[in-house]
């Protein structure tokens, strides 16, 4: 399998699995009926599992970009180092970004964001200059 694809499998996997901690979470603070239930006053989840909430749905917004990036890149048969590494950049990079959203970690948060989107700008750039 090309490096790229293993990222996006990796990724994909990654970010699906996201929300077991804040489930694991919600099961905790709320217990199992309200948690498989539609309570009108639910107990707020604890800090970090809201912030991994979010921290999943950005995820999943910047999967879509990834992913199509990834496929297209693979469909048009431009494969390199550049778009290997930049693939690996990116997973990472969403790892970090997961993390230092969870444990409210700023400018570490922000700091992954962006490699992040500059690792999706490098495939983009490959693609382009092809």
């Amino acid at each position: 399998m090309k490096t790229e694809l293993l990222y996006l499998m990796f990724v994909a996997a990654f970010t699906g699995l996201m929300w077991v901690p804040y489930i694991l979470d919600r099961l905790a603070v709320r217990g199992l009926i309200d948690t498989v239930g539609y309570p009108e006053n639910p107990m707020p989840q604890s800090a970090w599992a809201q912030r991994l909430m979010k921290a999943h749905a950005n995820a999943v917004e910047n999967l879509v970009v990834f992913a199509a990036l990834v496929l297209v890149a693979h469909a048009v048969g431009v494969t390199n180092i550049t778009i290997a590494c930049a693939c690996v950049v990116y997973f990472w990079a969403r790892v970090v970004h997961a993390l230092a959203y969870t444990f409210a970690i700023p400018w570490v948060r922000t700091l992954a964001f962006t490699v992040g989107f500059f690792a999706q700008a490098v495939i983009v750039w490959q693609l382009l200059t092809r």
